[in-house]
C-alpha cells in the first residue's frame, strides 16, 4: 500500500505538480496490463513454435525428415527452418502486434477489429520473412513450409485472441477482476462515461457513483446515483472498494493535488479526460475507456507479479490436494451420510473480495435445521460482537465434532480456491450479516481474497475477541508476502495435526 510516509507529497504549484506527476508515471511499477501483455506475448511465441512443428509434419510427414535440399542444417542438426529465420519471424511478429496495439487492453477494440489486425500482423511478418529469404538468396528452405507456417500461425493467433477475449468478458460478467469506479463531476461528460460503463460490461468497470468537488456540479445532477464530497473519498473508497477515480470536470490545481494525495494513501488510481490538465501530463500515454481517451494522474503500486504468482500457486496446490485427497473426501462424505440425514455439503453465501458474494463449500457438521436453532442459542455465544461460537453446540453431529477438531470440514473449500473465489491464505470469508455491522476500518479485510487459513487461525484461534480477529486480518492485508503465506501454511499444518479446532 502506498502511504504518505513513503511517497513524497506533490508541490502546490502547477509546475512542481507536473514534474511530480511525470516522475510518478516514469517510475511506476508493473501494471496488470503489462503482465497481461507479457503473457499474451508468451502464448504467441508458443503458438509460432507449435505452428512450425505442425508445418513440418504437413510438409515432410514428420517433425524431421531425412536430410535433403528442403531441410536447413544448423550445428549439424537437421531443422525445418534455420533458427535465425525463426527468431526473426517471431521478433517481427511481436513488434507488429505491439504496433497494432494487440497487446493492449482487450476492451479497447471490437472483436472484428482485433481479428483483422491479427491477420494483418501475421501476413506482414510473413512478407518480411519471405523478403529476408529472398535477400539472403536462401533456396534450401521449403516455400510450402513457410506457407503452412504463416497459415497455421494466423489460425492459432486468431483462436488465442478469441479465447482471451471470451475468458476476460466471462469473468467480467461474473463480477471477477472488475474495477470499481467513481466519477468526479456529474457533468454531461461524466454522465456519458457513466452510461458507457453501465452499458458495456466488457470494459471491466463497475460504476459506484459520482464525486463532487468544491467547485463542481450540484448533487441533484447525479440523479439516482449516489454522490459524495471529494473529502469523503477515504470513507467511500473503503466502503465500495474503489479502484479508480475518473475526473470528468475542470477543478482547481489545489483540489487535484489533494485528490492525488488521498489516492496515494488509499492506493486508488486517478484518471482524467485529456483537455483538462494537458499542462500537467504532457508525456502521459493516452488510454481508452470505450470511446473515451483518458490519461493517468496516479497509478497504484500494486504487487502485480506477486499476486499473479499467488494465484498460480493457489491453483496448482489446490488441484494437487484435491487429487491426492479424493479418497479421503469420498470417505468423509460417506460417514456424513451415514451419521445424519441431510446433504453432504453445506453451502452458504459468503462475502469475498470487494464485497462479491460467492457460495462457500464445507462438509456439513450440523443437523439439517441448524440455522433455525441459532436464534434460540444466541445467549450462549462465547465470542465478542459480530462472531458466533459456543462450546458443546447441540447442533453439531458426532462426525461433525471430529471433522471440526481437525478442520477437515473445510476441505471442500479447495474447490473455492480452484474457482478463484478464495485463496489458500487470507482472512476468513464473513457472512453478509457480519459485514452489515462492520465499521469503516473493518472493510479492509475484504480488499483481498478470503482464505482457507490465516493469521487468526494460527495465532489466536481460541481468542473470543472480534477486535483481535480483525486486527490480525488487517495485519495480514498490510504485510502480505508470499513468504508470510508459506509460514502460515506450515503453522496451519501444525495446528491441524494437534487437533485444536472446535
Amino acid at each position: 500500500m502506498a502511504t504518505s510516509e513513503f511517497v513524497p507529497k506533490p508541490a502546490k504549484s502547477e509546475r512542481a505538480f507536473s514534474l511530480g506527476l511525470h516522475e510518478s508515471l516514469t517510475r511506476r511499477s508493473t501494471t496488470p496490463a503489462a503482465v497481461t501483455a507479457a503473457m499474451m506475448m508468451a502464448t504467441d511465441v508458443t503458438a509460432v513454435l507449435i505452428s512450425l512443428c505442425l508445418a513440418s509434419v504437413f510438409r515432410f510427414a514428420g517433425p524431421t525428415a531425412p536430410s535433403g535440399s528442403a531441410i536447413s542444417r544448423w550445428a549439424g542438426i537437421a531443422l525445418p527452418l534455420h533458427p535465425g529465420y525463426l527468431f526473426f519471424f517471431i521478433a517481427v511478429l511481436l513488434v507488429v502486434n505491439h504496433r497494432y496495439r494487440l497487446y493492449g487492453p482487450l476492451q479497447t477494440h471490437s472483436f472484428w477489429h482485433e481479428l483483422r489486425r491479427t491477420i494483418e500482423a501475421c501476413f506482414a511478418a510473413g512478407l518480411l520473412l519471405c523478403g529476408s529469404l529472398y535477400v539472403t538468396h536462401n533456396t534450401s528452405i521449403s516455400r510450402a513450409l513457410i506457407g503452412y507456417l504463416l497459415c497455421l500461425t494466423t489460425f492459432f493467433l486468431c483462436t488465442l485472441r478469441m479465447s482471451w477475449r471470451h475468458s476476460r468478458h466471462r469473468r467480467y460478467e461474473l463480477g471477477l477482476d472488475t474495477r470499481n469506479v467513481l466519477i468526479l463531476g456529474a457533468t454531461p461528460l461524466g454522465k456519458a462515461i457513466r452510461k458507457k460503463i453501465l452499458r458495456n460490461s466488457h470494459l471491466g468497470r463497475s460504476f459506484k457513483g459520482f464525486l463532487q468537488s468544491a467547485q463542481g456540479s450540484l448533487a441533484e445532477e447525479a440523479g439516482d446515483f449516489p454522490i459524495g464530497e471529494m473529502a469523503q473519498l477515504p470513507l467511500l473508497a473503503r466502503q465500495h472498494f474503489i479502484d479508480e477515480v475518473i475526473i470528468a470536470e475542470r477543478c482547481s490545481t489545489d483540489s487535484i493535488v489533494e485528490l492525488i494525495e488521498m489516492a496515494r494513501d488509499l492506493d486508488v488510481e486517478v484518471l482524467v479526460v485529456p483537455g483538462f490538465y494537458e499542462e500537467l501530463t504532457p508525456e502521459a500515454p493516452i488510454e481508452y475507456l470505450g470511446d473515451f481517451p483518458v490519461v493517468a494522474l496516479h497509478r497504484r503500486n500494486g504487487k502485480v507479479i506477486a499476486h499473479l504468482f499467488k494465484r498460480l500457486w493457489d491453483f496448482t496446490v489446490s488441484t494437487l490436494l484435491l487429487l491426492a485427497l479424493s479418497p479421503t473426501l469420498l470417505g468423509i462424505a460417506l460417514l456424513i451420510k451415514l451419521d445424519s440425514s441431510g446433504p453432504v455439503l453445506y453451502t452458504s453465501d459468503r462475502v469475498g473480495k470487494k464485497g462479491r458474494i460467492f457460495p462457500c463449500f464445507k462438509f456439513r457438521t450440523m443437523v439439517a435445521n441448524a440455522e433455525q436453532m441459532k436464534a434460540s442459542l444466541s445467549q450462549h455465544n462465547e465470542r465478542d460482537g459480530i462472531l458466533f461460537k459456543m462450546k458443546n453446540d447441540p447442533r453439531v453431529t458426532r462426525v461433525g465434532r471430529v471433522l471440526r477438531k481437525f478442520s477437515l470440514d473445510e476441505l471442500p473449500q479447495l474447490l473455492n480456491v480452484l474457482r478463484g473465489d478464495m485463496s489458500l491464505v487470507g482472512p476468513r470469508p464473513p457472512i453478509a450479516s457480519e459485514v452489515q455491522r462492520y465499521q469503516v476500518q473493518h472493510f479492509r479485510r475484504l480488499e483481498v481474497l478470503p482464505g482457507l487459513t490465516g493469521l487468526w487461525q494460527v495465532r489466536a484461534r481460541q481468542d473470543p475477541s472480534f477486535e483481535r480477529y480483525v486486527s490480525l486480518d488487517l495485519a495480514y492485508v498490510e504485510n502480505w508476502s508470499f513468504w508470510l503465506d508459506l509460514k502460515i501454511l506450515v503453522r496451519t499444518a501444525e495446528v491441524v495435526l494437534r487437533g485444536t479446532g472446535s
